[in-house]
């Protein structure tokens, strides 16, 4: 649920465009309903993790999810509330706040509970399930826009929010917690630093890249500067324990991570323009293209798994994150204004068998070593990487749109919220419109670069080594 609702939204760009944009709305300001629960979502990601530890996973879930719940009925009652785009914004702030205090334990619980030999099929499971629901995302968004309006697409949480506390409550064990100071000035250093760096790439085309915008990204990049070294001078609980990143395979799954938040937060938003104001696809089916990658990845997933504790992490997460570039290059190449669907659905469906072998490899990877009593901290550090790559991603995406668009030659968007309320785009400027989405997505192999020579240089995980070969067993004493 927390996953879906970083990419539901973007099949929703238009609908709720068409909402808003009479009130004054533009396009850089729906895709702030995007950034700010990404942003909300990474911000405070250190420190849940860290309270996790100290109250206990269960409970921290448990509050985190009645706060998501209660900010999605926020989200879907905010244009009644105003007809401001910023009261939806405020909303997503708090619901993403609540998803911050729920992703860790998941991830905690996993890390305490399985022996580290078999930890991996367990985290597979919840990476294909990450993967999986990330992807879903905009499927069901499509559907909900269409039947009910872009109000449901934060409705439909409300059910599943009280289910799943309900189940939690029930099947998810208490465990041992742990004392714990709190690293306030790292919080507040790594809190500045984001939102300086996201509001400055975000909002830079807007004001020119003038001297205030530049000053705000340098400064963010100063401030977080002043992050790490505060990290490095705290002896005692620091936000982010740098000693884990001692842990090679820690590290560069965090890297590689990175890199994958980026691109699954960006893709939707140039894809889903295309499709709805050049195709003139319905939410519906603007959704259905992502189709193929949802099936193959809910296919693979069990294959990814079984081989996740079986097979070097560098031969599969480096396989997954190729195929997936490929994909992406692939995609980004046919784009046009008359682009014939089966390319479109090929490439998604490569997408999909791509990203069923990133997302295990790296979740597992990443926590397989992480000791018992920073399980909390070495998640919310996972997490917060995802979600800093994606409040990047969706910030870079809209600057990156918005550039495209003036470059050939549509300067005031293309006409973008005068067509979302009449449904599609004059025939006159789709070519200029889907030359501007093709560009924009090619930005998102080139991040995925990143993450490729990062799983190159994967370490052997430690129970390959430690588990003794068949000969060695049974070889007869001398």
């Amino acid at each position: 649920m927390i996953l879906v609702d970083m990419t539901i939204v973007s099949v929703a760009t238009p609908a709720i465009l068409e909402t808003y944009a009479p009130h004054g709305a533009t396009v850089n300001d729906v895709i702030w309903v995007t950034s700010a629960y990404l942003l909300a979502y990474a911000v405070p990601i250190l420190i849940t993790g860290r309270l996790g530890d100290r109250l206990g996973p269960k409970r921290m879930y448990l509050g985190g999810l009645v706060v998501f719940t209660l900010a999605s009925l926020w989200c879907g009652l905010a244009f009644e509330l105003s007809a401001s785009i910023w009261m939806l914004v405020a909303a997503r702030v708090v619901q993403g706040f609540g998803a911050a205090m729920v992703a860790p334990q998941t991830m905690a619980v996993i890390t305490r509970i399985f022996p580290r030999e078999s930890r991996g099929s367990a985290m597979s499971l919840w990476g294909a399930t990450a993967g999986v629901a990330t992807l879903v995302g905009p499927i069901l968004g499509g559907v909900l826009v269409d039947l009910a309006g872009w109000e449901w697409i934060f409705f439909i949480n409300i059910p599943v929010g009280v289910v799943g506390f309900w189940l939690a409550w029930r099947l998810v064990p208490s465990l041992e917690v742990h004392e714990h100071s709190f690293d306030w000035i790292g919080v507040a250093l790594s809190g500045v630093a984001l939102l300086l760096i996201v509001f400055g790439i975000q909002e830079g085309h807007a004001f020119d890249w003038n001297a205030t915008i530049i000053s705000m990204i340098v400064g963010g990049l100063a401030v977080g500067s002043a992050f790490i070294w505060w990290q490095s001078r705290m002896t005692r609980e620091p936000l982010m324990p740098l000693s884990l990143f001692r842990d090679r395979n820690f590290s560069l799954a965090n890297l590689a991570i990175a890199s994958v938040g980026f691109v699954f937060a960006s893709m939707g938003f140039p894809l889903m323009l295309w499709a709805q104001l050049v195709r003139g696809d319905s939410p519906t089916q603007a959704g259905l293209l992502l189709a193929p990658m949802a099936v193959m990845s809910i296919l693979l997933a069990p294959v990814a798994g079984k081989l996740t504790d079986r097979v070097h992490p560098r031969i599969l997460a480096g396989a997954g994150l190729t195929v997936l570039a490929i994909s992406l290059l692939l995609l980004a190449s046919v784009i046009g204004p008359d682009t014939p669907l089966w390319q479109i659905l090929g490439a998604m469906g490569l997408l999909g068998i791509g990203s069923s072998f990133v997302w295990a490899p790296l979740t597992t990877t990443a926590n397989r070593n992480l000791p018992l009593h920073q399980a909390g901290a070495g998640a919310g550090i996972y997490n917060a990487n995802r979600q800093i790559g994606s409040v990047i991603g969706a910030a870079a995406i809209a600057v990156l749109i918005d550039s495209r668009l003036a470059a050939n030659g549509l300067a005031d968007g293309g006409g973008t919220s005068e067509a979302s309320v009449g449904g599609t785009l004059p025939d006159a400027v789709h070519a200029a419109f889907s030359t501007s989405m093709s560009q924009a997505m090619f930005l998102l192999p080139a991040i995925l670069v990143i993450g490729v020579l990062a799983v190159l240089f994967f370490e052997r995980p430690q129970h390959f080594a430690a588990a003794p070969a068949p000969a060695e067993a049974v070889a007869p004493q001398a």
